[in-house]
């Protein structure tokens, strides 16, 4: 009943900035934790970044400095502003978010692609 469509992806040169951004709609009365995940190819999905919705935020230790994540209630989106980007950043991107619920499951976007060149 929520879909989560993430947008922004793209190609670009290393050093280089992208702005992810995730738009969740459905049946909504209350997102709670939105974050960011990637997956590189052989690789498993990792956290990239969550943020609550007082806007509490957690980093992996490799976007740390250089990504930061946002969002706006009001429109159920986050964000996940990347800058100096590297190789290794490369991977498809998924939002992932939950609702104010005790019982709410974990809802997850169809992911957007990242590549960066070197």
């Amino acid at each position: 009943q929520v879909q989560l469509v993430e947008s922004g992806g793209g190609l670009v040169q290393a050093g280089g900035s992208l702005r992810l951004s995730c738009a969740a709609s459905g049946s909504i009365v209350s997102i709670n934790t939105m974050g960011w995940y990637r997956q590189a190819p052989g690789k498993q999905r990792e956290l990239v970044a969550t943020i609550s919705r007082g806007g509490s935020t957690n980093y992996a230790d490799s976007a740390k400095g250089r990504f930061t994540i946002s969002r706006d209630n009001a429109k159920n989106t986050v964000y996940l502003q990347m800058n100096s980007l590297k190789p290794e950043d490369t991977a498809v991107y998924y939002c992932n978010a939950n609702l104010s619920s005790r019982w709410s499951p974990w809802f997850w976007g169809q992911g957007t692609q990242v590549t960066v060149s070197s």
